[in-house]
């Protein structure tokens, strides 16, 4: 049988002729049922339910994922120990969840099942905390229960390893500023695990409509760049993520330098209600220390040329709840 002519640049991901990877106009019906298919797991993964009350940061679900598609990229039995999932999946808790006082990787593990893409093994003798259905982890470890994603997934993934870089680049887009996109990668194994997907559309005038209400320079320590007429080193930061329905307004909006912008989303700084920088006790280091963080702690940012365009409280309250740590060091250190 001939194979039918190419019809675009972009090839068929079965049989490398036609179309583009999902595969609409292959002249091979089977081609285009093993797309259908394709969606469909990747769908599985789309619906994956995150826990929500208000505006509160939930993304324990999503970093376990990309840690067991990490492990699995690395060549892992599709069902793993728990033991092997509690210390590291913690860990990424910790360094990109929400600021809390403990970090629970039973959670996760336990609940995902309910997701319909996630299987236990040897939990026949747990026993649930008395509060809830969830397991204890006390429980996990004793009787040694493993999980993973379901064999249709595990087996999926074998045959299509384009499918572990299509699931992560969906769920950090979901789940995460992009400036943390590439550290969880390197965090979980993934490190090349980087694919343009259909972003969210976002309003094209935020960056110039932000840059311009600070005059193009960093609220916090001036930056003010250019190579001809274009500014360098400058973004447009959300103070509440789009990730957690934060709007692309002025109002949530700051002009920060790369640094600062990544030090704000990582949660090293945060705002006070009157707009005064806070820097993180978590924050430690020698060189850069004291000029781009300590010299600004306790200091007001710069505002914007109205007063109309100011961060709004709210956005500030939720950027300190969510992802600042917690607590801030000590004016009277510095004065």
């Amino acid at each position: 049988m001939s194979r039918p002519p190419k019809t675009s640049a972009t090839r068929c991901w079965i049989c490398s002729t036609c179309s583009c990877r999902f595969l609409p106009g292959c002249a091979y019906r089977s081609h285009r049922h093993l797309a259908t298919e394709y969606n469909s797991l990747l769908d599985q993964f789309r619906a994956l339910k995150v826990w929500q009350r208000g505006d509160e940061r939930a993304p324990h679900k999503p970093l376990l994922v990309l840690l067991v598609l990490g492990k699995y990229a690395l060549g892992a039995e599709r069902l793993i120990p728990y033991s092997e999932i509690d210390r590291p999946l913690r860990e990424l808790l910790e360094a990109f969840g929400p600021p809390r006082k403990s970090y629970h990787s039973e959670y996760p593990f336990w609940r995902l099942q309910n997701d319909g893409i996630w299987e236990l093994v040897n939990t026949e003798n747990v026993e649930s905390r008395k509060s809830n259905r969830d397991a204890k982890k006390s429980e996990l470890l004793k009787h040694d229960v493993t999980g993973g994603l379901t064999a249709d997934l595990y087996d999926a993934i074998q045959l299509d390893r384009s499918l572990i870089k299509r699931v992560s680049s969906d769920l950090l887009d979901r789940c995460f500023p992009e400036s943390f996109h590439q550290e969880i990668l390197n965090s979980v194994g993934l490190e090349d695990a980087v694919e343009l997907i259909q972003r969210r559309k976002r309003d094209p005038k935020f960056r110039d409509q932000v840059l311009t209400a600070y005059e193009y320079r960093c609220a916090i320590c001036g930056l003010n760049l250019r190579m001809g007429g274009r500014a360098l080193g400058l973004e447009a930061a959300h103070i509440k993520w789009y990730q957690a329905r934060g709007p692309d307004t002025v109002q949530n909006g700051l002009a920060l330098c790369s640094l600062h912008h990544k030090l704000f989303d990582r949660g090293a700084i945060g705002l006070s209600d009157d707009r005064t920088l806070l820097v993180s006790e978590w924050v430690h280091g020698t060189q850069g220390l004291t000029n781009w963080l300590l010299n600004h702690h306790g200091i007001e940012i710069r505002p914007p040329q109205s007063k109309i365009h100011s961060p709004s409280p709210d956005f500030i309250g939720w950027h300190r709840k969510e992802v600042f740590r917690s607590p801030a060091r000590r004016l009277s250190i510095f004065l």
